[in-house]
C-alpha cells in the first residue's frame, strides 16, 4: 500500500521501481475482489500510523469483557475470571501490538493488575493509570517497574505527597490543570505513542468515547449471566436517551475464541489521508514564479521530512523584539506563536501561560498548553489574535529563514514549486483530512519565498549597475 503521510507517497515505489524491481501497488496495478481484500489487510496491519498521521490522537482500542447480561463483575466488584484462558491469551496478544495500556483508579484499586503481555519475551507495553484524585493504594503492582515503566496522570496539585512516594519508586507522574482523555491523548501523541489499548471500567470507558478518542472495540462476551442491580457494565454514561442516538459499530467482526465469543468494530471509519492543493490561480497570485500547468508539489509535515525544516515545529530558535523593543530568544516558531495569543492580556494568569510556552522542552509541548489554555481559558487570549496570527506567523518564520543561511537556501530551492503543509488534521495552516484545509503555512512559506526572490533581484541589479 501506498505511504499514508500524502508527501512522502511514492517515494519507496519510485525508489524500488529505479533499482529495477517490481512493484504493484494494491488497488492501483491490481484490480479484483481478491486485491482489495488484501489492500484492506494491508491498511487493517497500519492502521495506527494511519490514524496517527491523520490526528492528534494515538490509534486506541476499548477492550472488554463481560456476561451475557452486559456485566463486567460481580455487584462484590469480583471480576475473575469472565472470559476463558483461550480470550486472555488473545488479550496478551492486543497487549504486545499496543504502545500502551490505560486504566483508571477503580481497576487499580480493586483488581491490582500487572497489565503485562506475559508472551514470553518481546515488546512490554507501557503502563498508564488516570486517576483524578489520585486516590490509589501505596502498594500494587503497578508501582513494580521491574518489567515495564507506569505512568500516572493525575490533576494538577492532587496529593503531592504520594506523588513523591510515587517519584521515590521510579514512576513517572504528569499533571495536567483539567484531566480529560482527549488532553491526555494529544499529550502522549505528541510522546510518539501509535496505539493504546484501554482496559479500564466503565466510567473512564464512557469519558473516552464521549472525548473522541476511541477508535476501535474489542469485546469478549462469555456464555454466563451474573445478574445483580449495581453490577458494573462495560460503558457508563453517555447521557443517550433515545436507541436511535447508540453508537453503531462499523465493520463489524464476529469470532468464537473457546466458549467465548469475540464481537470487534471500528466506532470511527478510517480516515482518508489527502492534503489540499491550491489552485493555479490561487497559488500564481501568491508566488509569480509558479508556473500553471509545469508546477511540482513540495509536500512538508514533520520535522525529520525532506523539508521538514519548513515546520514551525523545526527546533530553531529565534529572536524577537518584545513589547519593550528588546530582543528574546524563543526556541522554535511554535514557541513565539503559541506565546503571542496571551501577550499584552492584562492578567497574571495570561504572564504565567506565557513564561511556562517560553520554558518549555518542545514545540509540542509549546503548541499543548497554548492550545489547552486556549481551550480551557479564552479570556486569556488576546482579543485582536485571529486578526493578527498570520502576521504573528509570518513574523516568526521570516525570522528564522533570514538568520538561517541553509534555510534561506533551501527556501529559494523551491522556487517554481507549490509548498503544501500536509498536516491532516489542521484545516488553518495545514491541508487538512480531506483536502479541505486553507494551507495557510505553505501560502506563508510561498509569499516568503517571492520576497526573498525579489531582494536577491534588485540585489543583482544594483551589482550590475554599480560595475
Amino acid at each position: 500500500m501506498r505511504h499514508p503521510l500524502q508527501h512522502l507517497r511514492g517515494n519507496a515505489i519510485r525508489a524500488l521501481r529505479s533499482q529495477g524491481l517490481q512493484v504493484d501497488v494494491l488497488g492501483e496495478d491490481m484490480q479484483s475482489k481478491l486485491v482489495e481484500e488484501a489492500r484492506k489487510a494491508c491498511l487493517l496491519v497500519n492502521l495506527p500510523f494511519v490514524h496517527r498521521a491523520a490526528s492528534r490522537v494515538p490509534f486506541s482500542v476499548l477492550k472488554y469483557a463481560m456476561t451475557l447480561d452486559g456485566k463486567i463483575a460481580a455487584s462484590s466488584g469480583h471480576a475473575a475470571w469472565i472470559s476463558s484462558k483461550l480470550s486472555r491469551n488473545r488479550v496478551f496478544e492486543l497487549r504486545g501490538r499496543s504502545d500502551a495500556i490505560i486504566v483508571g483508579g477503580n481497576t487499580v484499586r480493586r483488581d491490582n493488575p500487572r497489565l503485562t503481555a506475559r508472551h514470553g519475551g518481546g515488546h512490554m507495553p507501557i503502563r498508564i493509570v488516570l486517576s483524578q484524585s489520585l486516590d490509589l493504594p501505596e502498594e500494587a503492582n503497578l508501582w513494580d517497574l521491574s518489567d515495564v515503566s507506569t505512568v500516572v496522570v493525575t490533576q494538577r496539585g492532587a496529593r503531592r505527597s504520594f506523588q513523591r512516594y510515587l517519584a521515590s519508586k521510579g514512576v513517572e507522574v504528569v499533571e495536567f490543570d483539567i484531566l480529560n482523555p482527549r488532553d491526555v491523548m494529544e499529550y502522549f501523541h505528541d510522546r510518539g505513542y501509535l496505539s493504546i489499548l484501554w482496559e479500564c471500567g466503565g466510567t473512564l470507558a464512557a469519558s473516552a468515547i464521549s472525548s473522541g478518542v476511541i477508535h476501535k472495540v474489542f469485546a469478549f462476551v462469555a456464555p454466563k449471566i451474573i445478574g445483580g442491580k449495581n453490577a458494573p457494565s462495560p460503558v457508563g454514561e453517555l447521557g443517550m436517551v433515545e436507541m436511535s442516538q447508540a453508537l453503531d459499530l462499523i465493520d463489524v467482526c464476529f469470532e468464537q475464541i473457546g466458549p467465548d465469543m469475540l464481537i470487534s468494530g471500528f466506532l470511527q471509519p478510517i480516515p482518508d489521508l489527502t492534503p489540499t492543493i491550491p489552485s493555479e490561480d490561487e497559488t500564481f497570485a501568491i508566488d509569480p514564479t509558479v508556473a500553471p500547468f509545469e508546477t511540482s508539489i513540495i509536500f512538508f509535515y514533520k520535522t525529520w521530512d525532506l523539508y521538514g525544516a519548513f515546520s514551525n515545529f523545526s527546533p530553531h530558535p529565534i529572536q524577537m523584539p518584545d513589547e519593550d523593543g528588546n530582543y528574546v530568544t524563543w526556541f522554535s516558531v511554535e514557541h513565539y506563536y503559541q506565546a503571542n495569543k496571551f501577550i499584552g492580556v492584562s492578567n497574571p494568569l495570561a504572564q504565567d501561560c506565557i513564561d511556562k510556552i517560553k520554558s518549555a522542552k518542545s514545540p509540542e509541548e509549546a503548541a499543548r498548553m497554548g492550545r489547552l489554555t486556549q481551550r480551557r481559558q479564552p479570556h486569556l487570549v488576546r482579543s485582536d489574535w485571529e486578526s493578527v496570527k498570520i502576521d504573528v506567523m509570518y513574523r516568526a518564520l521570516k525570522c528564522k529563514f533570514s538568520i538561517y543561511p541553509h534555510l534561506n537556501s533551501m527556501l529559494l530551492s523551491t522556487a517554481g514549486s507549490v509548498l503544501v503543509e500536509a498536516s491532516p488534521h489542521d484545516l488553518f495552516w495545514g491541508g487538512g483530512r480531506d483536502g479541505e484545509g486553507l494551507n495557510y503555512l505553505g501560502r506563508l512559506l510561498m509569499k516568503l519565498r517571492s520576497e526573498f526572490l525579489g531582494e536577491s533581484s534588485a540585489a543583482s541589479e544594483n551589482t550590475c549597475i554599480a560595475l
